[in-house]
């Protein structure tokens, strides 16, 4: 029988000698990397916009829209120093855009969301029709699109984006090109697409050339009224409250293909149960206080702090006064890759 020594002597050589060939014994790392759970490598987070405004704003002093393109301050998970993520999958950071600056034209394979958390007036335009956007809405940029930003009001407006890149850059399928004009040429009267998608009613001819919806504003007033009456129309869910998801009027499915979008309203009062689920969620405060006990972490938060829930972590979300909680998460992938799961109520 080989003795203990000799056999790790053995093994440690045979190891050196693999390694040359640029190979590896796979039980080494199987625990690694076939965990029996998800062990996220990053932790939750949250960042109180009280904090962050003076920062937004003292960059506008420092640097213009046009001369950074987009000047936004990145949400960086604190476990993932340098990587410009707030997950693994997801990027996010709070966009300035100042009265009178223009945000100059460009497209990219990244697919964007943007959730508008201060201001109203300023518009985006993407392939050719603005739409003007106010606090609360949901206004998405299709991967490969023209897409550019403005200010014609008179305060600062600053939102949330959400961008697919560590998707992308995982796949190194990133592409992107510049606009040959600050602002791109005007072809569409502002609310043609709501016109013809938002009602529930499609033009009869008409097929969709992507999977991302066609509606690129989904405005609050309409989504804050829908929630509304949902509150009329039975009892709150035990973890969500209410709770619905944007969807795209052609197919059903998300707005956006590798980013799933939904708000949230609780209750006052409302504790909800424990829940976890595989996506990863970037939490944005539309309305209210309350706090969320995310593992063993509690943060509190208020309107527009945002904050995240990593991947299988238990959390618990209270309102001190009714609330309302806009959320993105890479749910839509890890469905159509049938890895998506749930835990309600901690069983």
């Amino acid at each position: 029988m080989v003795q203990p020594a000799t056999l790790n002597n053995a093994r440690r050589d045979f190891y050196e000698r693999l390694g040359s060939l640029s190979m590896a014994p796979l039980w080494e790392s199987l625990h690694q990397l076939v965990p029996p759970q998800p062990m996220p490598k990053y932790r939750p987070a949250c960042w109180r916009y009280d904090a962050v405004r003076p920062f937004l704003m003292e960059s506008g002093t420092l640097i213009t829209a046009r001369e950074a393109v987009r000047r936004v301050l990145i949400l960086e998970n604190p476990a993932m120093p340098g990587s410009a993520c707030i997950t693994p999958t997801l990027y996010a950071g709070l966009q300035l855009i100042l009265p009178g600056e223009v945000a100059p034209s460009h497209r990219h394979t990244q697919s964007a969301l943007r959730f508008i958390v201060e201001g109203e007036g300023a518009y985006t335009a993407v392939d050719g029709e603005r739409t003007i956007m106010h606090e609360g809405d949901f206004v998405i940029t299709p991967t490969w699109t023209w897409h550019d930003h403005g200010n014609d009001s008179s305060r600062p407006m600053v939102w949330l984006d959400g961008l697919d890149i560590p998707l992308v850059a995982m796949f190194n399928a990133g592409f992107a090109e510049n606009g040959e004009s600050e602002e791109q040429a005007v072809t569409a009267p502002e609310g043609t697409s709501e016109a013809k998608y938002a009602s529930g009613l499609l033009p009869v001819d008409w097929k969709p050339a992507r999977q991302t919806s066609p509606i690129f504003n989904y405005p609050y007033a309409r989504t804050r009224e829908a929630l509304h009456r949902l509150t009329r129309a039975g009892p709150a869910d035990a973890c969500h409250g209410y709770k619905l998801r944007y969807v795209n009027p052609a197919n059903g499915g998300a707005p956006i293909a590798t980013m799933g979008t939904f708000m949230q309203l609780l209750p006052k009062g409302f504790a909800s149960a424990p829940y976890r689920c595989t996506d990863g969620t970037v939490f944005s405060v539309v309305e209210g206080h309350g706090e969320s006990r995310i593992g063993d972490t509690t943060f509190r938060w208020k309107k527009r702090d945002h904050f995240v829930v990593p991947s299988w972590a238990t959390a618990v979300h209270q309102a001190t006064d009714e609330s309302v909680l806009f959320s993105f998460s890479d749910r839509p992938v890890q469905e159509r890759l049938d890895l998506w799961r749930e835990n309600r109520g901690g069983r």
